[in-house]
């Protein structure tokens, strides 16, 4: 199954610190908006969002579609045909998205540990 780019999206207290520390490792901004609380910062291949006030938790992140350039990638798994194959597989979903429709859905899970994983499709 072609779960698409991966990243953690995480929950941070000052968005501003966090921007500071991860440009410390290396990572640049790659999208979002400061303004809103969120950026989604890159290092290499590496992802990673920063959400402050958006979650309590940090997310385990998956995007049917794209690339780790947010590049739309021609062969994937719909994001309907994974939520399908989990529930074959006894996997309990947190959320759903309607099968019937088409594009843009999402739908979460959680592990056995309780780390929450999102699937986000933006296409």
């Amino acid at each position: 199954m072609k779960l698409g780019a991966f990243s953690n999206s995480l929950a941070v207290k000052d968005i501003h610190k966090s921007k500071a520390f991860y440009q410390k490792l290396g990572f640049t901004v790659f999208a979002g908006e400061i303004e809103k609380n969120y950026l989604i910062m890159k290092n290499g291949n590496a992802l990673i969002g920063l959400f402050q006030g958006m979650f309590e938790n940090n997310i385990m992140t998956f995007n049917p579609g794209w690339d780790e350039n947010a590049n739309k990638i021609e062969e994937f798994n719909d994001v309907r045909t994974i939520q399908k194959h989990l529930k074959s597989e006894g996997v309990k979903l947190e959320t759903e998205t309607d099968e019937t429709t088409t594009g843009p859905a999402n739908f979460v899970v959680i592990d056995p540990d309780g780390n929450m994983i999102l699937i986000d499709q933006h296409v």
